[in-house]
């Protein structure tokens, strides 16, 4: 018999429906994928280089750097990883828009004046900026920022996508004109620290970072500092190196500063489409038939 290793979290009603629709597999809940040849969701990495009856692994984020370290020539000819590639596009471009807009038209001033009580008024009009008519780069153009891109459209925005093919001459030309950029790429030797002092000091000082890809992009020190001096117009940060970030983290004091906590990709029915996705796959599985989402270890996503 099937066994499936389950590692969501999920209601009674949702596991219900996961163990209906798996059929006459059996359902592991106990976190452990020993004896499993189906996981759905995010095996200890440990757990998942051990696991000699696993084939498949459906994660449940799209990240999966945890794995990285492991030894793929022996597990990957083995076992096929999957992720949730494109799963969070809609929702973290919402964010990321909600955040920039936001920032421009300081309604994170004004929420902090009205939990003080304060009335600001005219001098936070002359603060507001507009994102109609913006330069925006975009450090990534997968899912997410396509997503964003279209979100854009009636702002009348030039976009410039940064390809992985992009050379990092026409990215510094870019960035000396951004008025925002907003970074999704995923987390290679190509995109570790892009973002340092001398990147962050191209940007113009009115310019906004918006960070929704992985934190290891940026040099955070760098940028807090900049932020801090002002030589930035603010930031939107979903991903941080260190998360939960710690209570003394510079960025919890920077100005112009928007802290999404990882929460970007979040939707009321998160569970049950990434139940959807499962089901589908292992529809896919089932029959010998390629998966969706199979990640590259190597390539980085």
């Amino acid at each position: 018999m099937t066994r499936v290793a389950l590692l969501v979290e999920l209601s009674a009603d949702q596991t219900d429906r996961l163990r209906t629709g798996i059929g006459d597999a059996e359902l592991r809940e106990d976190g452990s994928v020993a004896d499993c040849e189906i996981a759905f969701g995010n095996p200890a990495p440990r757990e998942l280089a051990d696991a000699r009856d696993l084939r498949w692994v459906q994660l449940e984020s799209v990240g999966f750097g945890e794995y990285v370290d492991l030894d793929w020539t022996d597990i990957g000819a083995r076992i096929t990883l999957t992720n949730l590639a494109g799963f969070f596009s809609e929702a973290v471009a919402e964010t990321a828009l909600a955040g920039l807009l936001a920032l421009a038209r300081r309604i994170d001033t004004l929420v902090l004046a009205q939990s003080d009580g304060s009335w600001l008024g005219d001098p936070v009009r002359t603060r507001a900026r507009t994102v109609a008519g913006s330069h925006v780069v975009m450090v990534g153009y997968g899912a997410i920022n396509r997503r964003l891109a279209d979100l854009l459209a009636p702002f009348s925005c030039r976009i410039t996508p940064i390809l992985s093919t992009t050379s990092l001459e026409q990215l510094d030309d870019s960035l000396a004109s951004a008025d925002i950029v907003v970074c999704t790429a995923p987390d290679t030797p190509a995109t570790r620290d892009l973002f340092d002092t001398h990147r962050i000091g191209l940007m113009p000082d009115h310019a906004v970072f918006a960070n929704f890809g992985r934190g290891s992009i940026v040099d955070e020190t760098a940028l807090s500092h900049a932020l801090n001096a002002g030589q930035l117009g603010g930031a939107v940060l979903d991903v941080t190196r260190e998360e939960p970030l710690s209570p003394d983290h510079p960025f919890w004091q920077c100005p112009n500063t928007l802290l999404t906590q990882h929460s970007g990709g979040g939707s009321h029915d998160e569970l049950d489409r990434k139940i959807d996705v499962f089901l589908t796959n292992l529809s896919r599985y089932r029959r010998g038939e390629p998966l969706s989402g199979v990640v590259d270890i190597a390539r980085g996503y």
